[in-house]
């Protein structure tokens, strides 16, 4: 209900300060392949357009993020009449910086609105809002979590009630957890590393940018030691195999036992829940000097209406 909500209210609020009747949107939103996801959406504008009757909304389903962002940038720069995308809240900075994209800061001219527009929690609004406004509303938003094999905990001994809470206790765990057929630990180096190494730097008490994003701290000591730290699992502390570790397989690695413990979105859970025969616990990520897992996926995102349009006024 949330979601279905929170995509009318964005669709509404987008486009309540210019609609005109018979108006059509197009809304472009990310997904690598068909199947219940595409239908749960479809859904969401249905109800949306019975409720606005004079709205059409038509979903382009265009792949993963940057296929997406590819495709509703081209389109609107050809001039037709895209006028939202769910997007990765990481194009925020530059979308604004193009000034491709509109504030819905500025679309929310009513109290409702306003008031609906500061009811997220504030850490999904972050990568969302630049410079004092909000230009991107959090939709299928998540985090980082450990995953654990509970059988696995129990052949070795631990509590399967108690996941590791530290780095420290993680090593420990990890390297008690590993066979010569399975890692005690696996953190993806591909598809979205910079997301991973972010959560070991947050851990390390270290942010990765200042809140304007215009400027990186990538080689600071506590930067510099997390990213030592992702390193050392397979080169020192040998729990993690060596070389990159794949997002797209790291799931199927875990439910086929591969690996005891694997860091990877919460947006998993379901499939791992389809696909494991064991029991398996999910845990939060561990600390070194603070516990901490950045937010990811995907924002809604309002562009900017080419200068001609297929709407009509009344």
């Amino acid at each position: 209900m949330f979601k279905k909500l929170l995509l009318a209210t964005s669709l509404g609020l987008a486009f309540s300060a210019g609609t005109y009747a018979n108006t059509e949107l197009t809304m472009y939103y990310p997904i690598a392949v068909g199947g219940p996801l595409t239908e749960v959406v479809d859904g969401y504008i249905s109800e949306f357009e019975s409720e606005h009757p004079d709205i059409k909304v038509k979903a382009v389903y265009s792949g993963n993020y940057d296929e997406t962002r590819v495709r509703a940038l081209s389109a609107l720069r050809a001039g037709e009449s895209v006028q939202l995308s769910v997007l990765g809240a990481l194009d925020t900075h530059d979308l604004v910086e193009q000034g491709l994209v509109e504030s819905f800061s500025d679309l929310a001219i009513s109290d409702e609105n306003r008031q609906w527009l500061e009811g997220f929690y504030p850490a999904l609004m972050a990568n969302g809002t630049l410079e004092g406004k909000v230009w991107g509303i959090p939709f299928q938003r998540s985090t980082i979590v450990m995953f654990y094999n509970k059988e696995l905990f129990k052949a070795a001994g631990l509590n399967p009630e108690q996941a590791p809470k530290t780095w420290d206790e993680m090593v420990e765990t990890a390297q008690k957890l590993t066979t010569d057929n399975q890692h005690g630990l696996m953190i993806p180096s591909t598809g979205y590393p910079y997301w991973m190494f972010q959560a070991l730097a947050l851990q390390n008490g270290q942010q990765l940018m200042n809140p304007e994003g215009t400027e990186a701290y990538l080689n600071t000591p506590a930067a510099v030691e997390a990213l030592t730290f992702f390193r050392d699992l397979a080169e020192k502390h040998k729990v993690s195999p060596k070389g990159t570790i794949e997002w797209g397989t790291l799931r199927q690695a875990f439910v086929q036992g591969q690996t005891a413990m694997m860091w990877h979105t919460t947006g998993n859970l379901s499939a791992v829940k389809e696909e494991a025969k064991f029991d398996f616990g999910v845990a939060m990520l561990p600390a070194n000097t603070t516990p901490a897992s950045p937010t990811g996926a995907e924002t809604s995102i309002s562009l900017k209406a080419p200068a001609t349009s297929k709407s009509k006024p009344p």
